[in-house]
């Protein structure tokens, strides 16, 4: 093979870096003309500074050999190497080190400082660089460009905070546990006229720009929860390599609160939900829902059926208007309406005796007072009850689209001690949806399964990945 053959090998793994969020840096190293280790950068997922490509590859090799001498090996790498590689090499005694694009910032091969040149060092390794340094360049500038233009964005879409509208501190959100995810937001759809909506966007960078064959999950919440409520199960969904959406509705979660009830309304959440899917430009999704997030979420496929191809549907409803609201969903609707200052991180508690103090508070952190809960007042009357309801029609089209033409696959779980969206109420939905299995049932699993939700997480990869 020849030096570009051993460069387009580290090619291949600078953009596997680059589809984990990493600098697109790749390496491998090379003995007596056979590959003997690979490495891409991974400092930020591996939460290590020394993590550099170079350097993964020299790690993989010394343990495999049982030394950390590497003689007669050749290093090809699609950037200059930095100081602290070019040492590393230099104590590994490499035989030659070749890279691609010049590092004009960092690099210790020539660019900045040359250390491979110095004539005190009791150890000379051969250095050529320039070997398909176009095409490494190309991967590393298309790379910072597209992440300038996401903090251009991110910056763009920091709006000033609507008069009719409340924005809950972040100091609120600090400390949270077991929700590790950078925020997201997204102002300029045209349904949210200037509202900053918040969503977790998390995996593979590469599946924001290039459509494969692995999976996003998009996660929608319902009432009176945000996208806190995913916390287990995320962590299953990355894990398997595929991308996570979970966006919080307006007036939950870290969105904007409108403050009058009667801004919310079935159709305009719906389009906004529709509007997001088409920015993100989401594809092969596993839409993955719960109470509202399935009121809503359940019209959402009809409108671009391609973009999905499964369907993980937990404790929730299609209000279609010509079918009675169960008891249950009534008798929370009266209570809300009772009590319309309810403690919801009491709600949870209750519902969820595991939960820790903590977890519970996660759920009240988005309403720091009255101000702030006019979703809460509002989702329980937007129900669609009637026939002419806003949402029923469009409902009741989507029972149709469930009943005859969903072509992907379907996965229910349902927590059995739900009083308000129970067994009785998924099975008649589970009539609806076209080839969808028998339910799991959760036995101890209240109206929040996602609670206990990371075994209905690996049993959804299991089912619906691939």
């Amino acid at each position: 093979m020849s030096d570009a053959d051993y460069m387009q090998l580290a090619l291949a793994q600078a953009r596997q870096a680059a589809e984990a969020g990493e600098v697109p840096v790749g390496a491998v190293l090379v003995r007596h003309g056979q590959v003997i280790a690979t490495g891409g950068n991974n400092p930020i997922n591996g939460h290590d500074p020394t993590a550099h490509a170079e350097m993964q590859a020299l790690r993989s090799a010394a343990q495999a050999g049982g030394n950390y001498r590497l003689d007669e090996c050749e290093l090809f790498v699609t950037l200059e190497p930095c100081a602290m590689c070019a040492g590393a090499m230099l104590h590994a005694r490499l035989k030659r080190v070749v890279f691609g694009a010049p590092d004009p910032k960092t690099g210790a091969a020539g660019s900045v400082i040359d250390l491979f040149s110095n004539p005190q060092l009791n150890h000379q390794t051969r250095v050529e660089g320039g070997v398909l340094a176009a095409e490494c360049g190309v991967l590393l500038q298309d790379f910072f460009r597209q992440r300038r233009s996401e903090q251009r964005q991110e910056t763009k879409l920091n709006h000033p905070l609507r008069d009719d509208a409340l924005r809950t501190p972040d100091s609120a959100f600090a400390g949270l546990p077991d929700y590790p995810w950078a925020p997201r937001y997204i102002s300029d759809l045209p349904s949210l006229a200037g509202l900053r909506m918040h969503y977790l966007d998390e995996g593979p960078r590469a599946l924001r720009q290039a459509q494969d064959d692995r999976m996003t999950w998009l996660c929608l919440h319902g009432n009176p929860a945000w996208s806190y409520l995913y916390r287990k199960m995320i962590p299953v969904f990355l894990a398997a390599g595929d991308r996570v959406v979970a966006p919080d509705l307006i007036g939950f979660g870290k969105s904007d609160k409108p403050k009058k009830d009667s801004f919310h309304s079935f159709t305009g959440h719906r389009q906004i939900l529709l509007e997001l899917v088409e920015r993100l430009d989401l594809k092969n999704m596993v839409l993955v829902v719960q109470d509202w997030g399935g009121l809503l979420g359940l019209t959402l496929p009809m409108a671009a059926p391609e973009r999905y191809r499964g369907l993980l549907v937990m404790n929730t409803t299609l209000a279609t208007g010509d079918v009675p609201l169960s008891p249950g969903f009534l008798a929370w609707r009266e209570m809300c309406t009772k009590n319309p200052e309810f403690d919801v991180a009491r709600l949870f508690a209750r519902g969820n005796p595991q939960m820790r103090a903590e977890e519970c508070a996660a759920y009240n952190a988005p309403f720091p007072d009255r101000g702030y809960r006019a979703a809460l007042r509002a989702f329980p009357a937007l129900v669609p009850e009637a026939e002419n309801s806003d949402g029923a029609a469009v409902s009741r089209d989507a029972r149709s689209f469930w009943r005859e033409r969903w072509q992907g696959r379907s996965l229910m779980a349902v927590g059995a001690q739900d009083p308000v969206l129970g067994l009785p109420v998924m099975q008649q939905l589970q009539a609806m949806i076209r080839g969808c299995p028998e339910a799991t049932v959760l036995p101890q699993a209240g109206h929040f399964v996602q609670e206990q939700g990371e075994s209905i997480a690996r049993q959804a990869v299991r089912s619906l990945g691939g």
